[in-house]
């Protein structure tokens, strides 16, 4: 595969990204199993307000992790480690802000994670992340409007979810 990795230039501005949102980004060694890795290595680990990554975890992973501690609710946050849980509404939501987030880091942009997720194979209704978040997310837009964490012209508010 040829997605986006933590290790590619993109990645060195992740760490200021994240920590937006309050977060710390912790590398692990390569080899390494990553803590707190709901899907196994090279996947992005989250415990606590800490994201854990490695060279070779795709950025998609990040952004899709980093996602997931924003649109959760405070009492779920404070007990985070590994499975992020949340149900389908906020799953939505999770991809539909990484694919905003991501014209947030320069030298990646979202026509990247419109591909980066294709290839990592990312599943939707219209068979691809670019035809469902242009025809089919505006549920997902809504959802994040609610919790305010996005505005009306679709802008990261860079505000948890409470």
């Amino acid at each position: 595969m040829t997605v986006l990795l933590c290790s590619d230039p993109p990645g060195a501005a992740l760490a200021g990204l994240i920590r937006k949102f309050g977060m710390q980004l912790q590398w692990i060694d390569d080899g390494t199993p990553i803590p707190g890795s709901h899907f196994g290595d090279p996947e992005a680990g989250l415990i606590s307000s800490t994201l854990l990554v490695r060279d070779d975890t795709p950025l998609h992973s990040a952004f899709h992790e980093t996602c997931h501690y924003v649109c959760m609710d405070s009492q779920r946050r404070q007990q985070l480690h590994t499975d992020a849980g949340g149900g389908y509404d906020e799953e939505n939501g999770v991809c539909y802000l990484q694919i905003l987030l991501a014209d947030h880091l320069e030298g990646f942009g979202r026509e990247r994670m419109f591909q980066d997720m294709d290839e990592w194979g990312y599943s939707f209704r219209l068979g691809s992340s670019r035809a469902w978040f242009e025809h089919d997310a505006e549920d997902a837009r809504e959802w994040l409007m609610e919790y305010h964490l996005i505005d009306e012209h679709d802008q990261p508010t860079w505000k948890l979810r409470q």
